[in-house]
């Protein structure tokens, strides 16, 4: 099989508008179908300016809606979940035929399989309009998710399910969502079934200080000689957090762990640059010190984390295998006894 051509990939830096404030269905539907509208012009005009090789457009995360403060389950998913084949994915499919690119986001969807329960997922669509890879966040701090129903999910989709990598015409891409960057074994379970590119759709806070999320950036394309193709927001509108304290800092990465490109605040396609994925092939089969994929003792690694447990799993699975939806108050609940249990164990 030939290596694909070089190519640009776009981290596109758009602002968000949420959904917070809308009472229901009917006020955030056409928002989001106006975000997914503004953004279709956005890529189109950003193509036209710096060529037709652009093959890859990242979008922030959580572009369409913004994140829930507080809302009960049910009212966020009534108001702010995708479908999976519903009306935002084929909008944003549109986007990626009309613009000839694989088309990466990060959304709130339902699944017909976990009823009452969403997941924040990061996809990718290819030119042809279809989704071709779709990752569930699996640490979350203020949401379900797939571990949080984990023997189910598994059972449903697999490991495989949980740790996609989709093989396209541009590389193995996969996905890493916002703050997941900050854990390696994330990426590592994905760089070890092939990902060359790390599609990271963020909303993060940038600052004139070095930030964790930004050093972890470097660190996963370093530790998976990987890229990585950051886009965080540019700012969320409708909140009462400051706009701008998630805004600048789209970035990408090469498999050296060098900033190729980079965004200033504001909305911005300053974040482009070319991605060889033959260069990264040929430097994953050099032999030699800086090739840490190949240097990697899995199972030494595999043998230090048995026996360890910190976060359960199935948290949102009764005695009898039933789904609980959890109340806003669950979460912090549920790390306030975790953090306990390791205080008790002496771990901490």
């Amino acid at each position: 099989m030939s290596d694909p051509s070089p190519y640009i990939a776009l981290a596109l830096q758009t602002k968000c508008f949420a959904v917070n404030g809308d009472a229901d269905a009917r006020a955030s539907r056409p928002r989001m179908a106006e975000a997914i509208r503004r953004i279709g012009s956005q890529i189109a005009a950003s193509k036209r300016f710096i060529g037709p090789d652009v093959r890859l457009v990242v979008l922030p995360e959580y572009f369409l809606t913004g994140f829930p403060m507080g809302e009960p389950t049910a009212v966020w998913s009534e108001k702010a979940c995708l479908a999976p084949g519903g009306p935002e994915y084929r909008a944003l499919g549109e986007i990626a035929r009309a613009n000839d690119v694989f088309l990466a986001g990060n959304a709130y969807e339902a699944d017909e399989h976990f009823p009452g329960l969403y997941f924040q997922c990061s996809f990718v669509v290819a030119p042809a309009g279809e989704v071709v890879l779709r990752y569930r966040r699996l640490v979350t701090l203020f949401g379900p998710s797939p571990y949080d129903v984990w023997d189910q999910y598994l059972a449903r989709y697999g490991l495989d399910g949980v740790f996609p990598v989709v093989d396209t015409e541009i590389g193995r891409l996969a996905a890493i969502a916002s703050e997941e960057i900050l854990y390696p074994e994330i990426a590592r379970a994905q760089a070890v079934r092939g990902a060359e590119v790390f599609v990271h759709s963020s909303s993060e806070i940038a600052a004139a200080l070095t930030t964790p999320k930004n050093v972890a950036k470097q660190a996963r394309a370093i530790e998976n000689l990987t890229y990585v193709v950051s886009a965080n927001s540019a700012g969320i509108e409708g909140i009462a957090i400051p706009s701008a304290s998630t805004d600048a800092s789209s970035k990408i990465i090469d498999f050296r762990g060098q900033v190729l490109a980079e965004a200033g605040y504001g909305e911005s396609m300053a974040s482009y640059a070319e991605i060889d994925v033959g260069d990264l092939r040929r430097y994953r089969r050099r032999p030699g010190m800086p090739n840490l994929l190949s240097r990697q003792p899995m199972h030494l690694w595999s043998q230090a984390y048995a026996g360890v447990d910190i976060q359960p799993s199935n948290t949102l699975v009764d005695a009898w295998g039933g789904l609980t939806v959890p109340n806003p108050a669950f979460y912090a609940q549920r790390q306030r006894a975790v953090i306990d249990k390791l205080v008790d164990s002496g771990l901490i």
